[in-house]
């Protein structure tokens, strides 16, 4: 788990799928924090990433660094303990000027029963269970 963090958080930005409906949604992320052991993303109660995941809580996101990509596909579960959103933000402070993790709008997920698989161009694909 510990490289799939550094990747994600190498990579600066990845890009994470849901599914609306019938129809795939994919936009840019850029939080990712390791809490207790565990892999979690942010997001806003009012967006419809958020209404997404809550519908259909299986995910998928996928980042790109040099000659290396991940993809990394699981479950999200939300974590609404205060702790767990604060660990977020204080992860990312910049976050402050817009969530607080007792705003009743900022939520955090963690990944439960997650496949990360690093493709390479020139080697035999990685494969990370957690």
């Amino acid at each position: 788990m510990e490289k799939v963090l550094q990747f994600l958080k190498d990579a600066d930005t990845y890009y994470l799928a849901t599914v609306d409906d019938d129809q795939p949604r994919v936009r840019p992320f850029g939080t990712i924090n390791l809490f207790e052991g565990k892999l979690y993303i942010q997001t806003g109660k009012v967006k419809d990433v958020s209404k997404q995941i809550h519908a259909n809580p299986k995910v998928e996101l996928c980042a790109f660094m040099g000659e290396t990509w991940l993809r990394l596909a699981g479950t999200l579960v939300e974590d609404d303990r205060i702790e767990a959103k604060q660990s977020m933000l204080d992860a990312y402070p910049r976050l402050q000027e817009m969530y607080k993790a007792d705003d009743g709008n900022t939520e955090v997920f963690y990944f439960k029963d997650a496949v990360a698989t690093f493709s390479y161009f020139a080697a035999p694909p990685e494969i990370v269970e957690f």
